[in-house]
């Protein structure tokens, strides 16, 4: 029975005038009443539509008196119509027991409300409603107008075009010609009889050779068309259902895959590159420490960089994937193991950890390799100089010349000895600068060697005593010379040391330091230069008494090694080294300028970009928090923010290219700024990263809305009721605040019971526990049972339109109805029925949908 409708639908039929055509069809009515052509055609068309149902039972009639005169066939007509049992049948040939048979029959119709006489409202409505579908069916169609179940139908335009409207693959309606009417039925009954399953109620004739076919005869035929495809539809609206579920699945599995990829490349990458920064093996030489410095600011600038933006798009993706799977009210993602988004958090942590003493450690070993290639350098300058001087010493105090010698010899050779400790004396200052370098560098010959010679002088010291008792003084101008001659060759050979020196220094401050202590020394010139012309009297006045007194011996000083041609030779010497010294310490002073300048120029640009990314951060928080506006007028602002930010980053590489130029030169201090280039790139990334989290905050939001239904002002309201309680502004609410909300929202009650409902709300919403609701999962809370969304019950419900009624559904099943690449998704996934009633190949299509909601462990 088709649904009742009561609409009235008006189409202009082409008969002309309404009274006029009324009373054509009461005149045909009686015609057709006295027309035994009529009464045939009546028989043909209810012997066929009964046949159409008996077979289902495997049984037909031929005759309508005869074969339902004993009640026997009727009732098991009506039995496979209702589905129902109806009383057992008399089985006896009598008359009464086939009038018994025929009142069971009869019975069982009243018992359904069935009229068995005239046309009551109902039947009209059934009727009217079944026109309408025609009406509808056939509007696109040319040549097709259904104004009633009589003339509309004659020339058989209008069963092919419900045909082709169901099954376009069954007719070509391009080709048919109305002025056809014998083949266009013909044609028609046969392709609803082959692959409808309708059987052929009316021949081609009955319809063409009367001028007004038989309205019931008409509505019985059409009606078979109307509940064959009825089924048709149904299912193609549960198929449409799952293909939009199935859709919605595989789009989130997608998602889900990347998201494993992306967290999986990002991990390892942590994984290789954490062992790196942990690595504190520090290399010989200068320049492999400076080459790891280079690796390091590669690191910092090329393959860091992209791995930040990684991080916080695969963030991003998660919180994106999250909630499109609880709009379609799916289970939420949980990743595989290790592979959560605070796992990654966890693993940037310690690679952070790692690189945040790598530089400083990096810094310090070129610090101390520079250190230590200077005191070498030192160290082999002084240990040559001490070396030349000690050559030769050892083996002069091992000798025992003094048992062979005269006494005028043996005080020589005393006052000789003495002469040797004075100079002995006056390089324990060097030996021990030496012995310093020596103890730093872990060398010890030099200072052995200087034990060794302190030890022989001392032995030989005490056996020229013994025998000082047996030598005269000797000529006390060549002591004197000695005397005065060595500390003054000795300050000589220092000043040469000391104006040869290298020096490391880090400020201009340093520098002015030994520019002063140059200046110093170039004031102590005319002091020394005294003292050699003292000396160099000495050896004049040696001359001149040999000369005056007539001395022929060969005069030769026994106290001292030192000529007057070494004293001059190296006089000259020190005049040359002062100004190339005051050349050096010049030259470095504007090197150190050059590195003022550079601090300066970093100090100037980080006090600037410092600051400007605080405030960028400042507005990015002002906007996530603004309750005026929409979404979408968020979005620009945020939109635009992203753009300066991006266009800003020009200004972060030269900083970077001057922190380079910076330590190439060895600048390690600033004192113009407090910022360091570590201080700006953590600040860089957290700004980039905070933009990026808050559009997708935002983006978020307007899914939601979108999804759920939710108006500009409530989105208002919610945000003015979020930032009411978000005191200190954080964009989220702690445990006691969120409740006081919920209190003056009415969600909860201020006892007992609200505490209990609060805590069911808190795992909802924090279900990690961290004690804090983010503005999105506020809004999630706030809209949860106001969403429109697709249930487990509905998609096994358009399952089971699929299955027929069954509890299973078959393979074939699933590739007629449904693409083919949702279906072999569904035939992958889905578990075999083990239900009552199963067959080969039976799918459990309650349990798959169940799992597609988290609703079982499938």
């Amino acid at each position: 029975m088709m649904t009742q409708i009561e609409t009235t639908v008006h189409y202009d039929n082409g008969f002309g005038d309404e009274e006029d055509y009324m009373i054509q069809e009461d005149e045909w009515d009686r015609d057709m009443l006295l027309d035994p052509a009529w009464e045939k055609q009546q028989r043909k068309t209810f012997t066929a539509w009964c046949n159409s149902h008996l077979r289902k039972a495997e049984t037909q009639i031929e005759n309508i008196e005869d074969d339902f005169r004993n009640g026997l066939k009727l009732m098991l007509l009506l039995e496979v119509i209702s589905g129902e049992r109806l009383p057992k049948p008399d089985r006896g040939k009598m008359r009464f027991h086939k009038i018994a048979n025929v009142n069971k029959a009869l019975d069982f119709i009243t018992s359904k409300g069935v009229k068995l006489v005239s046309i009551g409202a109902e039947e009209t409505s059934a009727k009217e409603g079944l026109l309408l579908w025609c009406q509808r069916k056939t509007a696109p169609y040319r040549n097709v107008n259904v104004q009633n179940f009589h003339v509309s139908w004659k020339d058989g335009l209008a069963f092919c075009a419900l045909i082709h409207r169901h099954r376009p693959d069954l007719i070509d309606y391009a080709k048919l010609n109305k002025d056809d009417p014998m083949g266009n039925l013909n044609l028609a009954f046969e392709i609803a009889e082959k692959h409808l399953d309708i059987p052929k109620m009316l021949d081609a004739e009955d319809i063409i050779n009367t001028p007004k076919p038989d309205e019931r005869a008409i509505m019985t035929y059409v009606s078979c068309f109307y509940h064959a495809f009825a089924g048709a539809e149904q299912a193609e609206t549960a198929a449409n259902r799952i293909c939009k579920v199935l859709g919605v699945n595989q789009e989130n599995e997608k998602l889900m895959e990347e998201y494993e990829r992306l967290a999986s490349e990002l991990l390892e990458w942590i994984r290789r590159t954490t062992p790196w920064l942990e690595n504190r093996a520090a290399e010989k030489t200068m320049v492999e420490m400076q080459r790891k410095l280079e690796d390091f600011r590669d690191y910092r600038r090329m393959h860091k960089p992209p791995k930040v933006q990684e991080k916080c798009q695969l963030e991003i993706s998660f919180n994106t994937l999250q909630t499109k799977l609880r709009i379609s009210n799916r289970p939420a993602f949980m990743p595989s193991e290790g592979k959560m988004v605070s796992d990654i958090s966890s693993a940037w942590q310690g690679l952070e950890g790692a690189e945040k003493g790598y530089e400083e450690w990096l810094l310090t070993e070129i610090r101390r390799l520079e250190r230590l290639d200077h005191l070498a350098e030192k160290f082999c300058q002084k240990a040559t100089t001490h070396e030349t001087w000690a050559s030769g010493k050892e083996l002069i105090l091992s000798q025992k010349d003094y048992e062979t010698a005269t006494l005028t010899e043996v005080r020589a050779l005393l006052r000789k000895h003495e002469s040797f400790e004075s100079d002995l004396a006056a390089h324990q200052d060097r030996v021990e600068q030496i012995a310093a370098i020596a103890q730093e560098l872990k060398c010890q010959s030099i200072c052995d060697l200087w034990d060794q010679l302190g030890t022989l002088t001392q032995k030989r010291r005490e056996a020229l005593e013994r025998t000082e008792k047996l030598l005269e003084t000797i000529d006390q101008l060549f002591l004197e010379f000695a005397k005065r001659s060595a500390p003054f060759n000795n300050w000589m050979e220092g000043a040469m040391e000391d104006l040869q020196d290298m020096f490391i220094v880090h400020t201009i401050d340093e520098v002015h330091s030994l520019i002063s202590a140059h200046e110093q020394f170039k004031a102590t010139l005319p002091e020394a230069d005294g003292e050699r012309q003292a000396i160099l009297g000495i050896h004049n006045e040696v001359q001149k008494i040999s000369q005056s007194y007539g001395i022929k011996a060969n005069l030769i000083n026994l106290y001292s090694t030192i000529t007057t041609e070494q004293l001059l030779a190296k006089w000259d010497k020190v005049k040359k080294l002062v100004p190339q010294r005051e050349g050096s310490l010049h030259e470095e002073l504007a090197r150190q300028h050059t590195n003022e300048r550079l601090r300066q120029q970093f100090a100037a640009q980080a006090n600037l970009i410092g600051p400007w990314i605080q405030t960028r951060m400042e507005e990015i928080g002002r906007c996530s928090l603004e309750v005026g506006g929409t979404l979408e007028d968020q979005m620009t602002q945020l939109k635009q923010f992203e753009h300066v930010i991006l266009t800003y980053k020009p200004n972060i590489d030269k900083l970077e290219g001057d922190h380079q130029h910076i330590q190439e030169s060895l600048v390690f201090d600033n004192k113009h700024t407090n910022y360091t280039m570590e201080h700006i790139r953590v600040g860089w990334e957290l700004l980039l990263t905070t933009i990026a989290r808050t559009i997708n905050e935002i983006e978020t939001q307007i899914l939601t809305r979108d999804a759920k239904g939710i108006s500009q002002e409530q989105m208002h309201e919610f945000r003015s009721s979020f930032n009411h309680f978000d005191r200190e502004n954080t964009g989220k609410l702690r445990r006691e605040e969120f409740k006081t909300c919920l209190i003056s929202l009415g969600y909860v009650g201020n006892d007992h019971q609200g505490e209990v409902e609060f805590a069911r709300i808190m795992m909802l919403v924090d279900p990690s526990a961290t004690g804090m609701v983010s503005f999105q999962s506020f809004i999630d809370f706030m809209t949860r049972e106001t969403a429109d969304m697709d249930t487990a019950e509905q998609v096994v419900a358009s399952f089971r339109i699929l299955a027929a009624d069954k509890p299973y559904i078959l393979v074939e099943d699933l590739r007629r109805e449904l693409p083919p690449d949702q279906a072999e998704y569904c035939i992958l996934r889905m578990p075999h029925y083990s239900g009552p009633g199963k067959s080969a190949g039976a799918l459990d299509y309650t349990a798959f949908s169940t799992a597609l909601y988290g609703e079982s462990d499938l």
